[in-house]
């Protein structure tokens, strides 16, 4: 059971979309696509990850997690839109963010629950969420990725590593307007004192923090920075 505290968490709007694409690694106007819908050849595509367009300019920290998920699909052959039919009925099964809930990932009913949804809706195998394994609902690799990425509160999620390769790095929406951090630092502002000309140890000492804690810091600010120019 979600509880209300968990929900207005979920529900704390925070970021735009631009933040989203530069967090997720997204090309520039790839979130506002999949959260607001977009017009191409005259017809307009639903939003997947909002059950309609809003025309919100700012995006819900469940939403920023949802899109984090979908982002372990985008370089894959199938587009992500066709996951839509199987998230509005993941939707209607465990509320508004599905996708940034533990139990359709983390429980067992709720992993059968999905792969019931993935059947029904005849969800193509390279966008499958679990799978099927020596008769058990396994989470794919993907969504394993994703999973392992995520610590989860009172069934939510509470905080994510936006990156597996600086795993100091966390996004808590409850710390620095859920922008990725160090502790309580931002990235970004160690970056833009490193730029200025602080060194390492002087950031290191200013701030509290270890050498290590720095260089990931740094390492991703400049991660988020190439796979925006990409």
């Amino acid at each position: 059971m979600i509880d209300a505290m968990t929900t207005s968490m979920l529900d704390r709007a925070i970021y735009s979309y631009s933040d989203v694409d530069r967090l997720v690694g997204l090309h520039g106007g790839t979130a506002r696509r999949w959260l607001d819908g977009y017009t191409r050849a005259g017809k307009f595509y639903e939003p997947i990850l909002r059950e309609a367009s809003t025309g919100a300019e700012v995006v819900t920290w469940g939403e920023m997690v949802e899109a984090r998920l979908l982002a372990e699909f985008r370089s894959r052959d199938v587009t992500v839109q066709k996951l839509r039919p199987a998230i509005e009925q993941l939707r209607e099964r465990f509320g508004r963010y599905p996708l940034a809930l533990a139990q359709p990932f983390l429980e067992v009913e709720g992993r059968e629950l999905v792969q019931i949804v993935q059947e029904q809706v005849g969800l193509d195998r390279s966008l499958q969420l679990v799978v099927v394994r020596n008769g058990q609902s396994m989470l794919t690799a993907a969504t394993e990725r994703f999973s392992d990425a995520v610590q989860y509160v009172d069934g939510a999620a509470g905080s994510i590593r936006p990156d597996p390769r600086t795993p100091f790095v966390v996004m808590d929406p409850a710390r620095t307007f859920g922008q990725p951090a160090v502790r309580n630092v931002r990235t970004e502002i160690l970056a833009g004192d490193y730029k200025a000309g602080s060194s390492r140890d002087e950031l290191a000492d200013l701030y509290d923090l270890t050498l290590d804690q720095v260089d990931e810091a740094l390492r991703f600010e400049l991660i988020v920075g190439s796979d925006r120019a990409a």
